[in-house]
């Protein structure tokens, strides 16, 4: 039970901060271009909210409501400030906290969203209205939300790095070799090539750095079995990496670190968890082939759907090590139902580098900037047999939270989450900043507005969609916890 609260405590407050940086990046670019914001919410108060405030008129929650000044607590009393700006920057907004931590919203005047106020739709355009202001104001205050998550990512990630360096592994150290792409074996690289050199100098920085250091330079020296060799770098690899980084299978890293398969997490009642394979075993073959890394593993793990294979795992006790052959049935995808382990410092010697205030900024950029193509990339995973299985709600977001405190991995599994809502918001649906954008695109390129009547049902179609969306992702969650 403790554990529970603790992982529920932490997702709470990420969701909260998350959103109420999300929602300030609408607030503040509406109030900027004098758009009038009726509600600022932290999580969603159908009914009835915990706790709401407006700058001197009143203070309440639950139901209990003290008045503090002499004005009218409905927005639309202060008809002398015609241009949104004039009662002053925040005073005009309620700001509460509801009872469902599922969201937040920012409630901008003369706007269709979540709240679907078509009461306030019918009256005539006011000056400090949403649908009052050009179409580009409009689109800044929309891309806001979106862009203030991101922002925040980075801060977080450079933040972490300024307080605690960065640890990693250098190529020069990774003594079971890389695995290189397709391009870079056809310069004259070999896989369980350890890179040393790059036109003479040491390659022991970070990956990122290396890996450019590489792409530029005439040749590159390696370790290659007891000897050396020499790569000769092809005078255009980088446009040869930019081309073989089109295609759904390559990435402009061009090598990845050659690393044992270490089953970090076994899914209940897959064909692995059947068949009695467990956490931190190590996968050396598959039907008595050798699969010494993890990119073999996966290559020959290829082709066998349906198929029940024989897989040679190393299970180590606190004395010995046991090598089992397990019968393990695998999915139509040719899936058995585990999580392995990418990190390769877990394997490896690992440095350190410590950053600046100054440089720490690049290093959170870079860091945000990854995770965003990273979990872009994933996305399309989703959208297969076993990605649809995995879908998970809040349970599955929350169980990725350490079971004690830890304000650093607090911090890391918030700033990726950070990045995940930004482009979750950006999709084009209805509902979602994405959509607003791209009915926004649509008015600047074709000079006219979608007919409010079409707003009011794109936007419910859009938030029946997410409805149905949230309730099959926690709904997910449910059947894997009485079913595992």
């Amino acid at each position: 039970m403790e554990t529970f609260l603790i992982k529920a405590a932490q997702l709470i407050l990420a969701l909260a901060i998350l959103i109420i940086i999300h929602e300030f990046g609408h607030f503040l670019f509406a109030r900027i271009f004098g758009i009038r914001v009726e509600k600022f919410y932290i999580f969603f108060d159908p009914w009835k909210e915990l706790f709401k405030w407006k700058p001197g008129k009143y203070i309440g929650g639950l139901g209990r409501q003290k008045n503090l000044g002499k004005g009218d607590e409905t927005p639309e009393c202060a008809e002398s400030d015609s241009d949104g700006k004039k009662s002053g920057f925040w005073k005009d907004t309620e700001y509460g906290i509801g009872w469902i931590p599922l969201g937040g919203y920012c409630k901008i005047s003369g706007m269709i969203d979540e709240s679907m106020d078509t009461d306030q739709m019918k009256q005539p355009p006011k000056p400090y209205e949403f649908r009052s202001k050009p179409a580009w104001q409009r689109l800044l205050v929309m891309i806001a939300g979106v862009l203030f998550n991101f922002l925040l990512a980075i801060l977080i990630y450079a933040g972490i790095v300024f307080a605690t360096g960065e640890r990693y592994v250098s190529v020069s150290d990774a003594d079971k070799g890389l695995e290189f792409s397709g391009a870079a074996l056809k310069a004259g690289f070999h896989n369980g090539d350890i890179p040393l050199e790059a036109d003479g100098e040491k390659l022991d920085g970070l990956p990122s750095e290396d890996r450019m250091r590489m792409i530029q330079a005439k040749e590159v020296t390696v370790r290659r079995g007891d000897g050396t060799a020499i790569v000769k770098i092809p005078e255009k690899f980088i446009f040869m990496l930019e081309e073989e980084a089109k295609s759904d299978t390559a990435q402009i890293n061009f090598f990845t670190y050659r690393i044992p398969t270490r089953v970090t997490q076994v899914m209940p009642g897959e064909g692995a968890a059947k068949a009695g394979v467990k956490e931190k075993d190590e996968i050396i073959a598959i039907n008595g082939k050798s699969t010494p890394s993890l990119t073999e593993f996966l290559s020959t793990l290829e082709g066998h759907d349906n198929e029940t294979i024989d897989v040679t795992v190393v299970r180590k006790n606190l004395n010995a090590a046991d090598t089992l052959n397990l019968p393990v049935t695998l999915s139509d995808n040719s899936k058995m139902g585990i999580g392995l382990e990418i990190d390769p410092s877990a394997f490896f010697k690992t440095k350190e580098k410590r950053y600046s205030i100054f440089s720490s900024i690049p290093r959170g950029i870079e860091m945000g900037t990854d995770r965003l193509t990273s979990y872009v990339k994933s996305m399309k995973l989703v959208f297969t047999k076993e990605g649809a299985k995995s879908v998970g709600g809040f349970g599955a977001i929350g169980s990725i939270f350490p079971e004690s405190w830890d304000w650093i991995a607090f911090w890391n599994i918030a700033a990726f989450l950070s990045v995940a809502l930004a482009f979750m918001n950006i999709l084009p649906i209805p509902a979602l900043d994405g959509g607003h954008v791209l009915f926004l695109l649509y008015e600047v390129i074709f000079r006219r507005k979608p007919s409010e009547k079409f707003m009011e049902y794109a936007q419910m179609t859009g938030m029946a969609l997410l409805i149905l969306l949230l309730v099959y992702a926690n709904g997910m969650d449910i059947i894997r916890f009485f079913f595992k």
